[in-house]
């Protein structure tokens, strides 16, 4: 008796089935990388900023920039034009924030460009601008916990709550 091992019509048929599947998946998996570039907000050209120097107008900026994406009233007013730039390698991926540009134009209490800043990703904290949540400080604590934890807390939250209120008379 030989040792050799014999290949039927079925065993064949399997592998070369198996191997087209192989290939099918193969070239299926393929075309889902997309390498999609996603721009948002604002893109700003050099052009379109050098004809707002400094001691422009407001409306100098205005129509050269067009309106911006937000605008700030603190210690005078500031024009904020955002742009970022997003990619995803795979159509079903969550896109990952490359680069991020904030134009900024302040303006004095007359209305004229006092100056101009272009911040990018390294001069600031990458936030979520999707989920749009903001951390806390503190613990968040489910309602069991509170419970658990006991009535007393509120008892002497109430008076520290006084006790800072007389101090501060």
């Amino acid at each position: 008796m030989s040792l050799t091992r014999r290949y039927f019509k079925s065993d064949r048929t399997f592998i070369s089935s198996a191997a087209i599947a192989l290939v099918i998946a193969t070239a299926g998996l393929a075309g889902c990388q997309t390498s999609e570039v996603m721009n948002n907000g604002y893109i700003f050209d050099q052009q379109s900023l050098n004809l707002v120097p400094v001691g422009s107008s407001r409306e100098q900026v205005l129509l050269s920039l067009g309106t911006p994406s937000t605008t700030a009233t603190f210690d005078g007013e500031v024009f904020y034009y955002i742009s970022q730039k997003r990619t995803r390698a795979v159509a079903f991926m969550k896109p990952k924030l490359v680069d991020q540009n904030i134009l900024a134009i302040y303006f004095d209490k007359d209305g004229i460009v006092k100056q101009e800043a272009n911040y990018t990703l390294k001069d600031g904290k990458v936030f979520d601008m999707i989920s749009r949540t903001t951390p806390t400080g503190g613990r968040d604590m489910t309602f069991l916990q509170q419970i658990l934890q006991g009535g007393g807390n509120g008892i002497n939250g109430a008076k520290n709550f006084l006790n800072n209120l007389n101090a501060g008379q």
